[in-house]
């Protein structure tokens, strides 16, 4: 099972559970429980901490039905009482939605949107493996709940491994390319918080190379993420996530550039539509924490936007259709 010794927060672990409980129809034991549900099974082959964990179970098991979810316990025939014989799960016919609970058309919309993020890859490799492992004892596992489970899957490959590089406090190189240049830099950081602003993936580390800290979007890490082999120079602090959020949410304010959009146009629809878009004399104000990422966008509605400033933000727009028209004709 899992080798990895990270601390698994209880959030996941309790999250693990409920859904290695829900995927089965008979149950399971307590030994299959502890030995493959992640945040119980990468202790599990430490004989001298299972009595540990038969506690935090018997405390995890409290503490979900305090929350409500109906965790049963099974008896096994002619064995009441066994308690390495009884079987736990949790019934979905019991776990679902009271019938006076409704949603909105906006809320579903939001719902659906959500469960795209969580669905495609959604299993974390302890997962797999663990549902392997379930699969092999001779579990029927139910494919209907294993697209949700405590990992989100991300598109940026960069995503796992600079995770893995947090949890482990470890140094990790990586080709990256800014926005003007030909080729990628060669960069060694030491990751301290993955954070998602503006609908993308960032990363903050001290930067090896510069000694000073970065912020690093994850779409222009153009090659692997590779593991140093060299501790973190520097360590996260316990708010880094929020301080460095708070950080991008102070530049995203100061950044406004003016815009004008033809009237009905899709550009229209979109540029008004963006969280923190006004109305002033010259066009649309429009806010960005990155100019080059809005002038992507701009780019791609071609004569339905004018951009009127900044002076850069312009020059990036019209170097984009440049391009365009070089490469295509």
């Amino acid at each position: 099972m899992p080798s990895s010794s990270r601390r698994v927060p209880v959030e996941e672990r309790l999250f693990s559970l409920v859904l290695a409980l829900l995927a089965t129809e008979q149950g399971l034991t307590k030994a299959e429980i502890l030995s493959t549900v992640t945040g119980y099974a990468a202790r599990y082959d430490v004989a001298a901490d299972r009595a540990n964990l038969e506690r935090q179970f018997e405390r995890d098991k409290e503490e979900l039905r305090e929350l409500g979810v109906p965790l049963e316990t099974v008896d096994a025939p002619g064995a009441d009482g066994d308690t390495k014989l009884q079987r736990y799960r949790i019934p979905p016919s019991r776990y679902q939605l009271p019938d006076d609970i409704v949603f909105s058309p906006e809320e579903y919309a939001m719902l659906t949107l959500a469960a795209q993020v969580w669905r495609e890859g959604s299993l974390s490799t302890d997962s797999r493996r663990a549902l392997t492992k379930l699969q092999s004892l001779g579990v029927r596992i139910d494919d209907a709940v294993i697209g949700f489970a405590p990992s989100i899957r991300t598109r940026d490959a960069a995503h796992e491994p600079l995770t893995a590089a947090i949890d482990r406090g470890q140094q990790v190189t990586f080709p990256y390319l800014k926005p003007g240049q030909a080729a990628a830099e060669h960069r060694t950081v030491s990751p301290l918080a993955l954070v998602f602003h503006e609908g993308r993936w960032h990363l903050h580390a001290f930067d090896d190379g510069v000694d000073a800290r970065r912020t690093f979007l994850l779409r222009r890490i153009v090659g692997p993420v590779v593991l140093a082999g060299a501790p973190a120079t520097v360590r996260p602090s316990a708010d880094e996530p929020a301080r460095v959020l708070d950080e991008l949410a102070a530049l995203w304010r100061s950044t406004v550039a003016t815009v004008r959009v033809r009237p009905g146009s899709e550009a229209e629809v979109v540029m008004r539509n963006r969280p923190g878009t006004e109305e002033a004399a010259r066009g649309l104000q429009v806010h960005a924490t990155d100019l080059d990422i809005l002038a992507d966008e701009l780019a791609a509605f071609g004569a339905d936007v004018q951009v009127v400033e900044p002076a850069a933000l312009r020059d990036a727009v019209r170097a984009r259709w440049h391009k365009v028209v070089q490469t295509h004709g």
